[in-house]
């Protein structure tokens, strides 16, 4: 006999929707598990590789915009900017210098925006649509690029961003000690690296390092991959939500937004991308959207911050770096948004920029192509002559 209870049905449907909801749960904690031992290994390996010396492998790169630009394009090639500043907390643990990865991650910064800006080119059919589009798409590029302008001088000259990320590292870490036996999570993640570690030693200590590294930088890929498709699954329906609510009611509600829904799923472009449509359709202005670019700016500091927690190696400088990121994003938002002055210059260049690709959509094309990868490109060749 067939049952037919049509309450019965539902109340199994939502007991099964639970299972999955919790077993998805269960798959992003053992993802993050394997994302911060991934980043380990990556610190261990190239301590391994180098054999203590990575400052001298790195003495060329005295020029601080070929680190900007490896950053950008690692980022815009892998559209993910948590994959390449977790990478980038890994090198640092190994032995990699602050000062050449600081650029690294302004650049990371850039090269995570190309993701939105292709988004937008769904609506390149419709003239209008698509000029609302690629400006909500462009004005998260500005603003990163007018960031870059500001604050990398300001590092080149004084040191600032690594001077606040030292000092800010160093309330939870101390030098040589890595918060002794405090740090749970360098302990849980122990058995994993010292595994791995017991596999590459039989290869040698260079080949063996070289192994460590590339493992890690796969496990970083498929588990920040991973984790994105099962926070899209569980969150991004609570995102739309959380969006829509904030958008419109003010610029400190925007940035508050942008960061929470970063956060919720773990993604920068995912956020900005989300917006690009409701921009094309009208359904919010450019002014109204920029806020929220900016709290996805800092939203995606969570990732590199969490990898730095169970470094195997110099666990103040990861933490200083995964700091790094994040004042320099926050004290991008306070001066630029901060100052009336230089609030609307990414907006306005936007604005212009969306209009003439609606006139002509090659420049669009033009531009994606130049900003993220010809212009870099060129600007790499030129620093490696000098």
């Amino acid at each position: 006999m067939v049952d037919t209870d049509p309450m019965r049905a539902d109340t199994e449907m939502l007991e099964t929707s639970h299972r999955g909801s919790w077993m998805e749960w269960v798959a992003v904690a053992a993802l993050v598990y394997l994302l911060i031992s991934a980043v380990s290994v990556i610190g261990t390996g190239f301590k391994t590789a180098t054999g203590g010396h990575a400052e001298e492998l790195f003495a060329f790169a005295t020029n601080p915009f070929a680190g900007l630009v490896v950053g950008t394009v690692a980022t815009a090639l892998i559209q993910s900017s948590s994959t390449v500043t977790s990478i980038i907390v890994g090198l640092v643990a190994g032995g990699l210098p602050v000062e050449v990865a600081v650029p690294m991650v302004m650049g990371a910064n850039i090269g995570t925006s190309i993701t939105n800006t292709i988004v937008s080119l769904g609506h390149v059919r419709e003239k209008k649509e698509f000029a609302r589009a690629f400006s909500a798409a462009t004005v998260h590029d500005f603003f990163n690029l007018f960031s870059v302008v500001i604050f990398l001088p300001l590092e080149i000259m004084f040191g600032l961003l690594e001077g606040l990320g030292k000092a800010m590292a160093s309330v939870f870490a101390v030098e040589d000690a890595s918060m002794g036996g405090l740090n749970f999570v360098k302990a849980a993640t122990a058995p994993v690296v010292d595994l791995i570690k017991g596999i590459a030693h039989t290869m040698g200590d260079t080949m063996g390092g070289i192994f460590m590294i590339v493992l890690g930088v796969a496990l970083i890929f498929l588990s920040i991959h991973f984790i994105g498709k099962l926070l899209k699954q569980l969150m991004v329906g609570k995102a739309r939500e959380i969006m829509h609510t904030a958008i419109g009611k003010g610029p400190v509600s925007g940035i508050a937004s942008g960061t929470l829904v970063t956060v919720l799923v773990q993604s920068s472009s995912t956020t900005t991308s989300l917006m690009v449509p409701l921009a094309g359709s009208g359904a919010f202005g450019l002014k109204q959207i920029y806020p929220f670019t900016l709290g996805a700016n800092i939203g995606t500091c969570i990732t590199a911050l969490l990898a730095a927690t169970a470094v195997d190696g110099n666990t103040v400088a990861a933490l200083q770096i995964a700091f790094i990121h994040l004042t320099y994003n926050v004290l991008g938002v306070l001066v630029i948004f901060g100052l009336p002055f230089l609030r609307y210059l990414p907006v306005r260049a936007a604005e212009w920029l969306g209009l003439t690709a609606a006139e002509n959509k090659f420049i669009a094309l033009a531009y994606i192509l130049g900003v993220f990868f010809v212009i870099p490109g060129l600007c790499l060749g030129v620093t490696a002559l000098i």
